[in-house]
């Protein structure tokens, strides 16, 4: 579903990607771990070309998601790669329902109606039927992100990405955000997920992706990385886990 062939970027001379080859299969959960400046959040972001690379190429789906094309073919690309930020993202001004029924009709075209039907289907599958008119305002961090899940699927992608979708919550709300992913997991969805939390990567991953200084160092099943890392640098990095 998304292959990393011999993908590099830079920043003047500070290298963040640093040859890059990896694939993510069809239906496949891989969970991105390592220390912070590692290149985890730039990795993901090249997916749907939020952050753009110098050499290589990233396919999704297979689409060249960096080849030259105009921009209006890159957002109907980008409508395709369901995308959850740390920070929400919902617009204000809309109710939680409007929020997941909007790119369905601007983008697609659906119909105003069927993307109601949708949006109240979606938000009940996140559990926040009873949120529907509210505004993210009035709305728990959890909450909110919870919705933001829900517009990312409204577009029915094939794969969709986190990028350290509970870093920004209170400890309170991270479990019922990773128990949705739990369920996407539970129904198949193709997933990449930066995050921090480690059982989740222990209980729902199909692998696990290692990385530090812009390199995947290790990848593994989550049991071996767990019992017993390969590379130093991963060994130090669950030692210190372990030690806090």
């Amino acid at each position: 579903m998304i292959t990393f062939s011999h993908v590099n970027k830079w920043y003047g001379d500070y290298r963040a990607l640093t040859d890059i080859n990896a694939e993510v299969k069809k239906g496949e959960v891989v969970v991105v771990c390592g220390p912070s400046g590692s290149g985890k959040s730039t990795l993901i972001r090249t997916v749907n070309r939020l952050e753009e690379i110098k050499s290589g190429r990233v396919v999704v789906d297979g689409h060249d998601i960096h080849a030259p094309m105009p921009s209006t073919q890159l957002n109907k690309l980008r409508s395709r790669i369901g995308f959850v930020f740390q920070s929400f993202n919902l617009f204000p001004h809309l109710s939680a329902l409007e929020n997941v029924m909007l790119s369905p009709i601007h983008v697609n075209g659906v119909k105003r109606a069927e993307a109601r039907d949708k949006a109240v289907q979606l938000l009940e599958r996140v559990g926040l039927a009873s949120k529907a008119m509210s505004y993210p305002a009035q709305l728990s961090g959890g909450q909110q992100q919870r919705v933001a899940i829900a517009r990312a699927l409204a577009m029915e992608p094939p794969a969709m990405l986190f990028d350290e979708p509970t870093s920004a919550l209170d400890p309170e709300m991270v479990g019922e955000v990773l128990a949705v992913m739990r369920s996407l997991a539970g129904d198949g969805m193709t997933m990449m997920c930066v995050t921090h939390e480690m059982n989740f990567a222990r209980e729902v991953a199909d692998r696990v992706w290692f990385m530090d200084a812009g390199c995947i160092l290790e990848s593994a099943e989550p049991a071996t990385f767990f019992r017993s890392p390969r590379h130093p640098r991963a060994q130090r990095f669950l030692s210190d886990l372990r030690s806090h």
